[in-house]
């Protein structure tokens, strides 16, 4: 699927399978909150970002309205994606939204701030992903900081779309 922000001319790319996976993972948690990381790659000029990978936390507290990820082994398993050739990073956080509308709440918002300011990120403008997920579908919102402000993705290919919404 290939994304955009058109008016600050950010693009984004995830492939179908890395969705199915994330889907996955939040049916198996609802009804609670459930995510991680997206480890991706950035276009040398910095205007897009491909997510290749996502990183499940060991430790998390979750429930209905409310997600937390831990950092336990984090920083190993980032360094090995650093490693790699092509070089993969961390490039944001997704999360679901069991029941709700995949939109960030101020709490996302807050975090994604906090992200920016870490002393040990290096990273100014994460992608966050939010899967608004019931029993019988999903629906993605995608977004990203910029300039300290929540910039929301919009579809520019649609080959992907139908399958997503089954």
């Amino acid at each position: 699927m290939k994304l955009a922000c058109k008016n600050i001319g950010l693009n984004l790319e995830i492939k179908d399978a890395l969705l199915e996976k994330m889907k996955k993972h939040g049916k198996e948690h609802y009804p609670n909150e459930y995510g991680g990381l997206l480890v991706g790659r950035y276009s040398d000029n910095f205007k897009s970002v491909l997510i290749e990978e996502i990183v499940l936390p060991k430790e998390y507290k979750s429930s209905r309205f409310k997600f937390e990820r831990g950092a336990k082994g984090l920083k190993k398993v980032l360094h090995n994606f650093f490693g790699r050739s092509p070089s993969l990073s961390y490039v944001g956080e997704w999360h679901t939204h069991p029941d709700g509308i995949p939109v960030p709440s101020i709490t996302d918002v807050a975090a994604l701030k906090m992200i920016v300011q870490h002393d040990e990120v290096y990273i100014e403008n994460p992608v966050l992903l939010i899967i608004s997920i019931n029993r019988e579908a999903y629906e993605l919102g995608f977004y990203v900081l910029f300039r300290n402000e929540i910039c929301h993705y919009e579809i520019v290919s649609k080959e992907l779309v139908n399958k997503i919404e089954k």
